[in-house]
């Protein structure tokens, strides 16, 4: 069997993501890669067979998605070109984590796809969704990555078709103490704002940052470039996580049993949904770098319980042989 697995690179969760479920696919058949997007600092660690530029969302330096960016920094020329060029029907199955050329070129040609994506639980009635949201970012959302069949991870199961997150390995292979400083990831934010607020705090923190070319440090706070083996380490023994309201970093957060901070990038229907559906669970966010809520969940010592039991194994078992015809008496012999 033929499989195309295709992986977004807006963000470094889509990659987390994929470094654990690619080898639970190629189980099934011979396993093609395909990633597209510029805004992941996060080394895959599997050969990619089809790399594009893609489509990615930019940030501006206060918080939020600059569709001003956005909108300039793509090549959209390039883009259709590869979705007009990319040839789906040689795969049995194409899975899609929010990856719009794959996604696009099935919906225009056909082919054997299906969406298994964090941002595929929210298209389902039961996820919390804020009241308000912005038009344009969630016309933007539905029609990213256009896929008929979706199969989503969420902070909760609130659908049969929704799972719990997948924590890779190397998250659950940590040792946590929280003997550390605190952790700040938030990349929307410039270094200066950031340090601006956190200094004012009485904690210490490690500031990892996708602007720093090298560390340094300013007052309590050191900045360090993004580099996944100094993240793991300094995550492991963190007393707690400020970040954006992705959905990896939360859940692994929460799975290491981390006091967690959330503040959801403005304009960017996804995290207003995770803030939300962190909030009703009982993690502080905020839609800004607030010192005063900062420094009294520093204070505090809000832990939430999950249980984030290894399950991806049976997802993807689940998953192929409900949209294929693959035989698995072979894996038994």
């Amino acid at each position: 069997m033929r499989i195309l697995y295709a992986v977004q690179k807006t963000g470094n969760g889509h990659l987390a993501r994929a470094q654990e479920i690619i080898p639970l696919l190629r189980i099934y058949g011979d396993v093609d890669i395909l990633t597209s997007g510029s805004q992941s600092q996060i080394n895959l660690g599997f050969p990619v067979d089809y790399d594009f530029k893609g489509i990615s969302l930019f940030y501006g330096s206060n918080g939020n998605v600059s569709f001003l960016k956005t909108f300039f920094k793509n090549n959209y020329f390039q883009f259709i070109y590869q979705i007009l060029k990319l040839n789906v029907y040689k795969y049995d199955l194409i899975i899609n984590d929010y990856e719009p050329i794959s996604a696009w070129a099935c919906k225009l040609k056909g082919g054997n796809v299906v969406s298994l994506s964090h941002q595929s639980s929210l298209f389902f009635e039961e996820t919390p969704k804020p009241k308000k949201t912005s038009w344009l970012s969630w016309k933007i959302f539905k029609n990213y990555a256009p896929v008929t069949k979706k199969y989503g991870f969420h902070f909760n199961e609130y659908n049969d078709k929704i799972f719990k997150p997948v924590i890779r390995k190397k998250v659950r292979n940590l040792k946590p103490s929280t003997s550390g400083n605190y952790i700040a990831y938030l990349p929307s934010y410039s270094d200066i704002k950031i340090i601006k607020e956190l200094k004012r705090t009485s904690a210490n923190w490690t500031i990892f940052s996708k602007h720093a070319k090298t560390s340094y440090s300013a007052h309590n706070c050191t900045v360090f470039p993004i580099d996944e083996n100094e993240f793991l380490s300094a995550f492991a023994n963190c007393a707690g996580v400020l970040c954006n309201a992705g959905f990896e970093l939360p859940s692994e957060a929460l799975y290491l049993k981390k006091k967690l901070f959330v503040i959801p990038i403005k304009k960017q229907i996804e995290q207003e949904c995770n803030a939300l559906a962190l909030k009703e669970m009982g993690v502080l966010t905020s839609k800004k770098i607030d010192f005063n809520l900062i420094e009294m969940w520093i204070l505090s010592n809000r832990i939430i319980t999950v249980d984030y039991s290894n399950n991806v194994e049976g997802i993807i078992e689940d998953i192929v042989l409900e949209n294929t015809s693959f035989d698995t008496e072979f894996l038994f012999i």
